[in-house]
């Protein structure tokens, strides 16, 4: 049984957690089939970018799938973790940018699930939050490293330590969301943002998404050699020279993603 419906819509791949009723919880095998469709999207030269929500309006994705987690044993928990860290690992190793559309709720592992993704765009009524504390746990998927890396420490302690939920104007503000959209239109916002990347460079695009990533935990010295070196990338690319030249001839570039 698929949990994740794909469409592709020109070079953005559209994404959609197909569990509406249960408010797109995070299962076992659907974490599993993130880390498959990042993996295809990488493989395929025709997506420029993924855009991710929920089906319906009233979730993007509520968190972990509790029922499944009952009868579990303390190691099986354990095993859980290491799968989630893999599936939300393979969407930022991804070399396509990944855009979450935040339609509706995006506690726990949803919230981690978005944060994960490169950009998020969120709708009006939309709320995020790391809620786990409030069931005796912590953030498990990542969401304590990296909320704060995308809001700042002391304000990652402030949503973690309390549990609060916010709202699409408290995400913008804090640096959570990076677009509020018009009221039910999240989807469609986010892929318009995924078709201006599209429109760039594949092979800068992916590059600078690495140097982006790799930066983080370099010191300054070491990140600056680490973008260098990846510059060597679009420098040698066919991409580059006809960058060069559409901009010569005043037309759009013909991007052949090498």
């Amino acid at each position: 049984m698929k949990h994740l419906l794909v469409e592709d819509r020109g070079a953005v791949r559209l994404l959609t957690i197909d569990g509406e009723k249960q408010l797109n919880v995070l299962s076992r095998a659907m974490v599993a089939e993130l880390g498959e469709e990042a993996a295809r999207a990488a493989r395929d030269p025709a997506v420029r970018a993924v855009v991710i929500t929920g089906a319906g309006t009233k979730a993007f994705c509520a968190g972990a799938n509790l029922k499944e987690r009952q009868g579990w044993t303390e190691d099986d928990v354990r095993r859980w973790l290491v799968e989630l860290h893999e599936g939300l690992r393979a969407i930022e190793r991804c070399p396509k940018p990944w855009i979450a559309a935040v339609n509706g709720l995006a506690l726990g592992g949803g919230c981690e699930l978005s944060l994960a993704c490169d950009l998020r765009v969120v709708d009006p009524a939309a709320q995020l939050g790391l809620t786990e504390v409030k069931i005796g746990v912590i953030p498990g998927g990542g969401g304590t490293v990296r909320l704060a890396r995308v809001i700042g420490l002391g304000r990652a302690r402030d949503l973690i330590l309390t549990a609060r939920r916010v709202d699409a104007a408290e995400a913008l503000q804090l640096g959570l969301a990076n677009r509020v959209s018009v009221a039910g239109q999240s989807v469609a916002a986010a892929v318009d943002l995924a078709e201006q990347i599209a429109a760039n460079a594949p092979v800068g695009v992916a590059a600078a998404k690495e140097a982006l990533e790799d930066a983080w935990d370099l010191s300054l010295d070491a990140a600056l050699a680490r973008e260098r070196e990846l510059y060597e990338r679009p420098l040698l690319s066919e991409d580059r020279l006809e960058g060069l030249r559409a901009f010569a001839e005043k037309r759009s570039p013909r991007w052949l993603g090498r």
